[in-house]
């Protein structure tokens, strides 16, 4: 029978156990091996069937049990020292304590989901567990972050496959007293909530969980309250699911009623209120809308508040793609901003115009999540080298007449929490090397280019530590294939097979992420023949474990599965490649380090970064991947393998495929294979091992979540904060009032003449010009503008490429034409073909970029010839 209610009962922890209880709770045991280590210690068997969850742990120990603990001298001994060591953790300087300037005093952290454990099942994949790894990082780096997102009551689905390997999905309910979390209440216990104005005068509430991750706030609203109709109890009801107005609500509730969440946190904790506010991707774009309602409402004007808002708001973008960036239809967004519904105050059809694609191509109808969060943020930023510039591209309409190099959209490659990702064993060996506290350290700060210490660890140590992980592996594979195949209906007396599935003696990759169509899951399938001789090839055989979701609604990516799936059940081959359903955070802890090579191979550039590699990397796994992504910037042969793209302009798609799977078979069979198998004088693999040393010395240091937390305090966060406290009301005043000013007089600024102290079409490298330009500034004056001259090579087309740009000064008054003389040298610096030109930007103090409004005037062609190109 189906119980009517459901209730969670809590154990009634003895005294001496009572700080059990904070330990679970504080998520900073999913990555502290000792606190962990401590749970497993109660009782082994529970902890194995609870999934290492130690909520759910001490929901399930037997009284008997927790007495017998409570009087267990030795184990209160362990609880004193894993106890004290939080509190110390908790309260103790850390690297941003110690950091000289005026740093941030709180970062508001919004990201639609969080990958943080496998006990909090509320990501779908990379964008969640990078917003966990950021969390995680900044807890180690004592960096005041709250983090803010939703409570799905079913997460994201569970996954499993039919018998003929379709992909069927599971809506889990998550009991959130279940979770460890706790919900966020007044000094005087009544449960925080926040309301959200809808359509009709009707209205959505949600109550406020708290995770605690580390040092970290992780505020989580949750709409499944008596309060709300049936309709409003589901806008939480799932990641990534239902239709428009659903994810419309969701995304409402994430950036308005988050705002709202942070402030009732501050108020009631007394945790310093936010300076900087990071975006993490555009699904949470609308709490900058919030923000400026909340400073209309202290008496600024709209477009004063806009400029207040920006200053202190960063963007991130992940997405290489238009089609994956939420928009909505712009009539929707106006229903629910009228002036009956959410902002009242704030004219709608200023809301709309922040959202609206106003760039070539764009749609007008259509309500764009990124481009708001590019016009509500200064400071905006991709998440590796290369997809800084894909995003530069894509948004370049924003800043019409602008270069891509010239749009401020920076960089900062994404980074992994080392903690949670390298196995114990990997972190073991290396306190032995260079001590436990040492070794911490190096993974958590990441402030070292190189970690040289690895030199000194004995091949036959690598090679021992190596196998041991992959042995893991083999058994992990071989429970979890088990466990699928019953799902999917097969007797135990089926089986039998599985106890030889894959060989821990054997070269072993592996392929496990989403599986949009640009991934190129079935990549490997391409010539079945040729995989199959690799797979079964006598001397040197291969072996794959293939893991990955496709969305829901998306039968293409459930038919490429299918595929998969149906050539790995081929009893010929299905000791040598595997499929494992409900890829989460749990199997990828497991994954990384068992595996000897991680496979990746999307269409460039559509991988905006790809973490996946940088965990296996922690591991000593070698990469072989498509250049792109994060491996674009920092492959090496000396720690890697390149798969060489066909990525031009008339490529047809399938030939393409053709051509890049053909070279991924030929690097594993003429490279990476026999590497692997080839042995020394002393037996072992030296140059996979030294390969592996390679992959740990240079790679380690840079994929840490450390190195890009410090990387987003520096670069984005503190120039947020110093930004956010130098637009007081009267400077925002002041800002919107110039923009205005600028922006309608811009239309007389001109380039009039420009002029050259030297006429010939060569010079001599070290050479210094003299420039003269004559300008229009019309209503505008020279403090409005500034005038740069821009010089670099030029290409066949005159095009100036890796331009440099100095600024040039006035020269005396105003002409009685109205016009300015700027004057300033040019220093030839390099070889080659070389052209210069000029053009002219607003300036003003408070501006972040020179391409911050979109205005720029350059020569005409008649003024620019022949004083453009100096040297052929």
């Amino acid at each position: 029978m189906k119980a009517i209610r459901r209730f969670t009962v809590r154990p009634v922890l003895p005294e001496p156990l009572l700080p059990l209880s904070d330990l679970a709770r504080n998520l900073r045991w999913s990555w502290h091996a000792e606190t962990r280590e401590l749970f497993q210690s109660v009782d082994p068997e529970s902890w194995a069937a609870s999934g290492g969850d130690p909520v759910r742990l001490l929901g399930s120990v037997s009284p008997a049990r927790l007495a017998e603990l409570a009087r267990d001298r030795r184990f209160l001994r362990r609880l004193t020292a894993v106890t004290d060591d939080l509190h110390d953790y908790l309260t103790g300087d850390r690297w941003y304590q110690s950091q000289p300037g005026a740093l941030p005093a709180a970062v508001a952290y919004f990201s639609p989901e969080f990958g943080v454990t496998a006990a909090l099942p509320q990501y779908s994949g990379g964008l969640g567990i990078l917003a966990g790894d950021h969390l995680k990082a900044a807890s180690d780096l004592g960096v005041p972050l709250i983090g803010v997102g939703l409570l799905y009551r079913h997460g994201y689905f569970r996954q499993s496959l039919s018998r003929d390997g379709w992909q069927q999905e599971q809506y889990p309910v998550l009991d959130p007293n279940e979770l460890p979390v706790v919900q966020l209440g007044d000094a005087d216990g009544r449960p925080a909530q926040v309301t959200l104005a809808l359509p009709g005068g009707k209205r959505l509430h949600a109550r406020i969980w708290l995770a605690q991750v580390g040092r970290v706030p992780l505020l989580m609203l949750d709409s499944d309250v008596e309060e709300n109709d049936l309709g409003e109890r589901g806008v939480t009801d799932r990641l990534y699911g239902g239709g428009s107005e659903h994810r419309l609500l969701q995304e409402m509730l994430l950036g308005i009623g988050g705002v709202r969440a942070v402030r009732a946190y501050c108020r009631i904790t007394g945790h310093p209120e936010p300076e900087v506010f990071h975006t993490n991707e555009g699904h949470a774009g609308f709490l900058g809308l919030e923000r400026i309602a909340e400073l209309c409402a202290e008496g600024l004007d709209f477009d004063s508040a806009l400029e207040a808002v920006r200053a202190g708001t960063v963007f991130t973008t992940h997405t290489p793609v238009p089609a994956g960036i939420d928009r909505f239809d712009r009539e929707l967004v106006a229903r629910h901003f009228a002036p009956d519904a959410e902002l009242p105050r704030i004219d709608v059809e200023r809301i709309l115009a922040l959202g609206m694609e106003t760039y070539p191509g764009g749609e007008p109808s259509l309500f764009n999540m990124a481009v708001m969060g590019l016009r509500l943020g200064q400071r905006a930023n991709g998440v590796s080298l290369l997809h800084g510039q894909v995003s530069r591209e894509m948004f370049a309409g924003l800043w019409p007449g602008f270069d891509p190099e010239d749009v401020p959209i920076t960089s900062v490659t994404n980074g992994v929490h080392a903690p949670t990702w390298v196995a114990p064993e990997v972190f073991r060996l290396g306190a032995r090397q260079i001590g436990a506290q040492r070794a911490e350290d190096a993974l958590t700060i990441g402030a070292s280019d190189r970690w040289d210490s690895v030199a000194d660890i004995p091949d036959q140590d690598v090679w021992e530590l190596r196998r041991s992980l992959r042995e893991q592996l083999v058994e992990e594979v071989r429970e979890r294939l088990r466990a699928s195949w019953r799902q999917r209906g097969a007797g135990t007396a089926e089986l039998g097979w599985i106890d030889g599935v894959l060989d821990p003696d054997v070269l072993t990759i592996g392929f496990a992420r989403r599986v949009p169509s640009y991934k190129r899951l079935t990549l490997m399938l391409r010539d079945r023949d040729r995989l199959t001789e690799l797979l079964l090839h006598p001397e040197r055989p291969v072996q794959i474990v293939v893991a990955g979701k496709a969305h829901p609604a998306d039968d293409g990516g459930k038919r490429l599965v299918q595929e998969l799936v149906r050539f790995a059940d081929d009893p010929r081959v299905r000791h040598r490649i595997v499929f494992l359903p409900d890829y989460g955070m749990a199997m990828a802890q497991k994954l990384y380090p068992g595996c000897d090579v991680w496979l990746n191979n999307p269409l460039r550039p559509l991988e905006a970064c790809g973490t996946s590699g940088m965990k296996a990397a922690l591991n000593g796994c070698l990469n072989l991947s498509v250049l792109d992504g994060w491996w674009d910037e920092w492959y090496q042969p000396d720690f890697g393998w390149a798969i060489p793209t066909a990525d031009g302009a008339a490529m047809d798609a399938d030939r393409r495929d053709d051509i890049e799977a053909a070279a991924l078979y030929d690097l594993l069979e003429q490279r990476v294979a026999p590497r692997f198998y080839e042995r020394g004088q002393n037996g072992l693999p030296d140059r996979w091992i030294e390969m592996v040393r390679q992959t740990l010395t240079l790679l380690g240091p840079k994929v840490l979540a450390g190195r890009m937390v410090r990387e987003y305090v520096d670069r984005l966060y503190t120039p947020a904060a110093h930004a956010h406290r130098a637009m007081t009301p009267d400077a925002a005043r002041e800002l919107a009032a110039w923009k205005a000013r600028v922006r309608g007089a811009w239309h007389g600024v001109a380039v009039d003449h420009v002029e050259a102290s030297a006429a010939t079409a060569t010079a001599q490298l070290g050479t210094t010009l003299g420039l003269r330009v004559r300008v229009r500034l019309g209503e505008l004056s020279p403090d409005d503008v500034e005038v740069q001259a821009v010089s670099g090579r030029v290409d066949s087309q005159d095009r100036i490429t890796d331009a440099a740009s100095v600024p040039l000064k006035p020269a005396g008054s105003q002409d009685p034409e109205g016009r300015w003389i700027y004057e300033g040298p040019l220093s030839l610096d390099r070889t080659g073909p070389y052209g210069y030109t000029v053009r002219i930007l607003p300036t003003h103090r408070l501006l972040a970029s020179g391409a911050e409004l979109g205005l720029l005037a350059v020569p005409s062609e008649e003024t620019g010839e022949g004083a453009g190109v100096l040297m052929r």
